[in-house]
């Protein structure tokens, strides 16, 4: 049991390894979405194009590579409007050569994280005679991203 313990004491969460994994799919608007991972400490995967993201619609039989790594920044991927289907089901997976590391499947509409309202303010139109109660008025405007005209985000 010492030997155990001692042992555990010595190990640090760097000595594991870590595989790289998809931390997450977000599409801000419903028109266009990005993938994000993390590159883990796995066989020194940290050199740029080792990693790639594969994606495949659920219609399709082939695996695609990511349209664009530059867009949504490091360790990403973003899919255009050209590239997005709203209703039909997307599988995303991180691979290197014939390996393949983390595997998602989603609908668009299932990762949809809008961008937060801008310009948010309030105001405190009247207070109940105690203070303990009052009525407050807030306004904001929409984020740039938001495609309010046709009606995507409410």
């Amino acid at each position: 049991l010492a030997l155990v313990c001692a042992n555990d004491s010595l190990s640090t969460s760097d000595d594991l390894l870590q595989w790289p994994q998809i931390s997450k799919c977000r599409s801000p608007e419903l028109e266009t979405f990005s993938c994000y991972w993390t590159d883990g400490n796995f066989y020194n995967l940290t050199a740029p194009g080792s990693i790639q993201l594969l994606y495949m619609k659920r219609n399709d039989e082939d695996w695609k590579e990511c349209p664009d790594y530059i867009t949504a920044g490091e360790n990403s991927c973003y899919f255009n409007t050209s590239y997005t289907s709203i209703w039909i089901p997307y599988c995303v997976k991180l691979a290197s050569k014939d390996e393949v590391f983390d595997e998602k499947c989603f609908s668009v509409d299932e990762i949809v994280l809008p961008d937060p309202p801008v310009h948010l303010n309030w105001t405190l139109l009247n207070t109940s005679q105690t203070g303990i109660h009052g009525d407050i008025q807030v306004r904001w405007d929409p984020p740039p991203t938001a495609d309010v005209q046709k009606g995507w985000i409410t």
